[in-house]
């Protein structure tokens, strides 16, 4: 039977997880020494609450779960024997994997007959939420296992994200945006583009003065480099920011029509690295 996995840095709620069978990997974050599981010491994301302590000046940190707690997670299901599938948040933008391949090489040794597979949605937060849903609904349509990787060897890297960001102090302090210059968020006014690259990496790709330019700047490589758009979901997401995502939703409807748009709250612990007020977006892109 095949059992499939996610994790809260790809955005998906508990209601979501159900309603596609994901079982949900929480991963953490700390203030004040204080670490939270998503969705494990809480029940519903309070979004505005969470960003609202970013805007006062708290700067969460983030850090991996251990080898023992991804035991906990998968040994059920290596122990019936299960065909399981983990579709996460990207390799390249951290070590907790490093302590995954640990768990998953002895519950391979202690149950051969489980068979445990990956797909690396090279993304963090909405881009990671786009292919989670559609590998939900893959499986949702009865297709197999080796179906669905077979779909994610062509399929992840046709998802393209876009956003930008309001302040840089969380980037800088993570260090987890490459080329971003640490001078650019004491410019007044200037707004960082930043998209996920094929290794699985935030990248900046330049820069606009004023909100409005960074907004038609994402609307426009919807344009450029968008694929099929009208059967895929796009996904604008934000950091407490909604009135400014259903701007670019409208704008995106008036340049290219009625599209099926989710609005999708940032998780925290991907928060903890953006800041609030924040917005991207996500689509089926030619690459990316």
């Amino acid at each position: 039977m095949l059992k499939i996995y996610t994790d809260t840095d790809t955005d998906i709620t508990p209601a979501l997880a159900a309603e596609y069978g994901y079982k949900l990997i929480s991963m953490p974050y700390s203030i004040d020494a204080q670490t939270t599981y998503p969705y494990v010491d809480f029940k519903t994301f309070d979004a505005h609450a969470f960003y609202d302590k970013l805007r006062s000046g708290v700067l969460p940190t983030t850090s991996a779960i251990s080898k023992e707690q991804y035991l906990n997670y998968f040994i059920r299901d290596f122990a019936a024997g299960n065909e399981i599938l983990y579709v996460h948040f990207s390799r390249a933008m951290t070590n907790t994997f490093d302590a995954m391949d640990q768990a998953i090489a002895e519950l391979k040794a202690q149950y051969p007959a489980a068979r445990f597979e990956d797909i690396d949605t090279k993304g963090i937060t909405t881009i990671s939420y786009a292919i989670v849903r559609e590998v939900g609904d893959l499986v949702k349509a009865g297709k197999t296992l080796d179906e669905i990787l077979s779909w994610a060897q062509t399929e992840v890297d046709k998802f393209a994200m876009y956003f930008f960001a309001d302040d840089l102090k969380f980037f800088r302090r993570s260090g987890r945006v490459s080329g971003l210059a640490a001078t650019m968020g004491t410019l007044i006014g200037v707004r960082p583009l930043i998209h996920m690259s094929q290794e699985g990496k935030m990248v900046s790709v330049g820069t606009a003065k004023g909100r409005p330019k960074a907004m038609a700047y994402l609307v426009d490589k919807l344009g450029e480099l968008g694929d099929d758009i009208q059967n895929h979901r796009i996904c604008i997401g934000h950091t407490d920011a909604p009135e400014i995502a259903k701007e670019i939703g409208r704008m995106i409807e008036e340049k290219y029509g009625p599209q099926q748009i989710e609005y999708v709250d940032v998780n925290p612990t991907a928060g903890s690295h953006c800041g609030p007020n924040g917005v991207g977006v996500c689509f089926h892109a030619k690459h990316r």
